[in-house]
C-alpha cells in the first residue's frame, strides 16, 4: 500500500481519501477504534490503513462513514475510560484491538457490536460465550491458538541450539499472557530448555530484569502476546540485540525493526478481514451469529542480517520454510 493511501488522524476522527465508490445510504454511519497502543504508533497506524483501505473496497468512504480512534497508551485505566467515551458516541459498530479493549467495551455496553482483533483467548477472557457462535454483541478474530505457543520453544531451539535458558516476556495479569507461559513452561523441558519470566508492566522492569537473566550464558528469549509486548517492543529489541539474546516473537513487525524470527499470524490479514465483518455488521448482520474466526496460516519471518550479528547460522531447510527473510 502506497504512503499517500494511509489515513491521517485529526483529534479522534480519521480523515478518509476519496478513492472508492460511493455506497448509497442515509446517514454518516460511525465506527469507533479502541487500541492500547500509542496514537503515534506505526504499526497501528498500518493496521488502520489495512482495514480502511479494504473498507474502501466494500464501498465505504468520508462520504458514508466516520472514524473515531482511541490509543490509551496501553493503560488500563484509560482504556476504560476510552471505552466509555466512544460507546457515549453511539457508534455503528466499535472495533477493539486486542483484549483489555474488548473487555472494556463490554463493561460498557452489551448492545453497540463489538469486532476485534489480535485477541489470543476471547472464551477464556469472557469476550464470547463460544467461537462458533459468540452470542451477545461481539464477534472477531483470533491471534491465534495457545497450541502455536509450543511451536516457539522448538523454534528457537532450531535457530539458536546452544540456548538451554529462555527467557519469556509476559503480562502476568492477562489471561492470554498466563496461559501463553503456561505453554512455553510446559513444553520448554522436552526441548532442553529452563524457563524464567519477565513481566512486562514498565521500561524499567523490563532493562533490569533481561539484564540480571543475561548475566548468565547461552540464554535466549520467547516474547509473548499482549500490550506490554507491543508497547516496548523497541526496548525489547534493543536488550535483545545488546545482550546477545537470540529471540522468538509473535509478530513479523518485532523482526522487521531486527528482531531475529518470528511466527504467528499476519495481523495485517486481521484487520482486511474485520473490514469485512464490520461492512456486514453495517449491513444488517448480528456479531453473535458471525463465528469468531483463528487463522488457518502462520508465518515464519526471519532477519538475517540480525542473525549474522548474533553470530548465527540459520540452516537451509529452515531459510526455505521461511514466508519472508530480511537481509
Amino acid at each position: 500500500m502506497r504512503r499517500r493511501e494511509f489515513m491521517t488522524f485529526a483529534g479522534g476522527a480519521a480523515a478518509w481519501p476519496l478513492m472508492a465508490r460511493a455506497q448509497n445510504v442515509d446517514r454518516v454511519r460511525r465506527i469507533g477504534a479502541l487500541t492500547t497502543a500509542n496514537r503515534n504508533d506505526v504499526e497501528i497506524k498500518e493496521r488502520l490503513a489495512a482495514f480502511m483501505h479494504e473498507l474502501q473496497q466494500l464501498g465505504w468512504t468520508d462520504r458514508n462513514v466516520r472514524l473515531d480512534l482511541r490509543a490509551s497508551g496501553g493503560d488500563t485505566a484509560t482504556t476504560r475510560r476510552y471505552a466509555a467515551e466512544l460507546v457515549a458516541l453511539r457508534p455503528d459498530v466499535i472495533l477493539a484491538t486486542g483484549s483489555l479493549p474488548a473487555t472494556s467495551l463490554l463493561e460498557a455496553t452489551r448492545t453497540v457490536p463489538i469486532v476485534f482483533t489480535v485477541v489470543v483467548d476471547p472464551v477464556g477472557a469472557g469476550i464470547v460465550d463460544s467461537l462458533a457462535r459468540p452470542a451477545g454483541n461481539t464477534t472477531g478474530f483470533m491471534l491465534f491458538e495457545y497450541t502455536l505457543s509450543a511451536k516457539w520453544p522448538e523454534l528457537l531451539k532450531q535457530v539458536a541450539p546452544s540456548v538451554t535458558r529462555v527467557a519469556v516476556p509476559r503480562d502476568p495479569t492477562a489471561t492470554a499472557g498466563i496461559g501463553q507461559f503456561a505453554v512455553i513452561q510446559a513444553l520448554a523441558p522436552s526441548v532442553g530448555l529452563e524457563v524464567d519470566a519477565i513481566n512486562v508492566r514498565d521500561a524499567g522492569e523490563i532493562e533490569k530484569t533481561m539484564a540480571a537473566f543475561a548475566r548468565n550464558a547461552n540464554g535466549g528469549l520467547i516474547v509473548t502476546a499482549g500490550p506490554g509486548s507491543l508497547i516496548h517492543r523497541d526496548l525489547i529489541v534493543t536488550l535483545a540485540a545488546r545482550h546477545r539474546l537470540p529471540a522468538i516473537y509473535f509478530d513479523r513487525f518485532f523482526v522487521a525493526i531486527g528482531g531475529l524470527v518470528s511466527y504467528g499470524a499476519n495481523i495485517i490479514n486481521q484487520y482486511r478481514q474485520a473490514a469485512g465483518y464490520v461492512d456486514r455488521i453495517l449491513k444488517g448482520a448480528k456479531p453473535g451469529e458471525l463465528p469468531v474466526q483463528a487463522p488457518n496460516k502462520y508465518e515464519l519471518v526471519i532477519n538475517l542480517k540480525t542473525a549474522k550479528a548474533l553470530g548465527l547460522t540459520i540452516s537451509p531447510s529452515l531459510l526455505a520454510r521461511a514466508d519472508e527473510v530480511i537481509e
